[in-house]
């Protein structure tokens, strides 16, 4: 699938306090602006520390659509409370292995586990993808933490960014878009193309497309 990552930020590239609040960082504008995207995308994806700090819905809301996303999400260790907003039919969890205990009250809510692991102990993320395209999902639409984005762009597997900029400065040492290893050489870094920037309602949208190799 074409996988476009959604973040929003402040101009310091923060998305967060160190406490974990987030919410509102973008305006009213720029987070109707996002539900667009949801809503033209076949499945809005997340992991499980955001499932955990900000309890999201997932759902297409501030926009008209004629059907909600497959709602994803990364969870290696089957950490989803059935009690989450994302709990539900019409979502599906990558577990790295099987707990019966937990699993059990997720499908009784509805949801749908799929285990995928890798050698690390963690869900195996391009056969994740390949799990979605076998079931007809050709566009993902990511809203994540720096932990998970960082992973998707380090694995290849992340076409389009659309970053949502704030005027204003956090500071400190609160969470960046991506979690990413050191760098030893600027010639590691991962180039991108801006395609679009337009200003919506007082904040910055950018969208740029990731270089491949």
């Amino acid at each position: 699938p074409w996988v476009r990552m959604k973040v929003a930020a402040s101009l310091d590239g923060r998305t967060a306090l160190e406490t974990g609040e987030s919410q509102w960082i973008t305006g009213a504008a720029a987070r109707e602006d996002g539900h667009r995207f949801r809503a033209r995308a076949c499945a809005v994806l997340t992991g499980i520390g955001t499932v955990k700090d900000d309890n999201p819905r997932l759902t297409v809301r501030d926009v008209a659509t004629t059907r909600q996303p497959l709602r994803v999400v990364v969870d290696s260790r089957l950490e989803t409370a059935p009690s989450a907003h994302v709990a539900g039919t019409g979502t599906l969890i990558f577990a790295a292995a099987m707990d019966e205990a937990r699993a059990g009250p997720l499908r009784d809510q509805g949801c749908e586990i799929v285990v995928l692991p890798n050698a690390q102990g963690k869900v195996e993320l391009p056969d994740l993808l390949k799990e979605l395209a076998r079931r007809g999902v050709n566009e993902v639409h990511v809203e994540a933490g720096y932990k998970l984005n960082g992973s998707l762009l380090h694995e290849g597997l992340v076409d389009e960014l659309l970053v949502y900029l704030a005027p204003s400065v956090l500071g400190g040492s609160a969470p960046g878009m991506f979690h990413l290893a050191e760098l030893q050489s600027l010639d590691e870094r991962h180039r991108l193309e801006f395609i679009e920037t337009a200003r919506v309602g007082a904040d910055l949208r950018v969208r740029a497309r990731v270089v491949k190799p």
